[in-house]
């Protein structure tokens, strides 16, 4: 077996699920070696986007930047794989940071939750019937019952997510705003969303919430039969994603919004 590359920075790699991500732990791993998660200087994650979301939650308790190469399906948040001069690629890489949300809040029968989301907090009906949802924004009402699917409210890293599919803006990530974004609304039926403030406070109170149950999603993590919900930003947490040089996060944002 070939010795590991030698390099002053440590690195961590971490895989999904999938055989051809585990397939590429084990030959990146003999090839530049392996420490553990909280002694790295590096993170290499490979996956999907997924994936990514779930390496970056993992820094927040030990931060550290993480490079993500591409061996799932999507791969927005994710770089080309190539097992070849990884050490070069990682001095030449250009971050990207971002701040994620926090939720915290209240079910029907009075439990407390508290989550991070990189990508988006969304709400979402969990039966046939509509959801009705005041919007307030920094204490003042703003939409006094939206009848919907649901609603988002997303970070600029995660306009090109979920927030897209559901024709919300796609945000470059020094914008400083955040998309507030209707699903499928019913009514007010023109209100396609709004961008609001980066340090803007959202309050979701969820109306008829027993006869019209709805939950909420941060990233991956869901609270069901919410009553309240609220998302800031939160100023204490910065997370740090890496990419090849001329490919940053920012640049494909970019691109995101010429596509055609």
């Amino acid at each position: 077996m070939a010795r590991p590359a030698q390099s002053a920075r440590k690195l961590a790699f971490t895989a999904s699920k999938r055989p051809e991500a585990r397939a590429a732990l084990e030959r990146l791993t003999a090839r530049y070696g392996q420490v553990p998660f909280d002694e790295a200087t590096i993170i290499v994650a490979l996956g999907g986007d997924g994936f990514m979301l779930e390496t970056l939650h993992k820094t927040i308790e030990h931060p550290r930047p993480v490079f993500g190469m591409n061996c799932g399906s999507v791969g927005f948040l994710m770089n080309e794989y190539s097992e070849d001069n990884l050490i070069e690629r990682l001095d030449k890489t250009e971050r990207a940071e971002i701040r994620p949300l926090r939720m915290t809040g209240t079910t029907v029968n009075g439990r407390h939750f508290d989550a991070l989301a990189i990508n988006e907090v969304s709400l979402l009906r969990q039966t046939g019937q509509s959801a009705k949802i005041r919007v307030s924004v920094d204490g003042r009402t703003r939409l006094d019952e939206l009848i919907a699917d649901g609603i988002l409210l997303s970070t600029p890293a995660g306009s090109t997510a979920y927030n897209l599919s559901a024709h919300g803006p796609v945000i470059p990530l020094n914008a400083a705003v955040l998309a507030l974004t209707p699903i499928s609304a019913f009514r007010p039926r023109r209100w396609r969303g709004a961008l609001l403030p980066h340090l803007a406070k959202v309050r979701f109170d969820i109306l008829e919430a027993d006869k019209r149950p709805v939950s909420a999603v941060a990233d991956n993590r869901e609270i069901r039969h919410v009553a309240v919900v609220n998302v800031h930003e939160s100023r204490s947490i910065a997370l740090t994603m890496l990419f090849d040089e001329g490919k940053a996060l920012e640049e494909r944002i970019l691109n995101e919004q010429f596509n055609t």
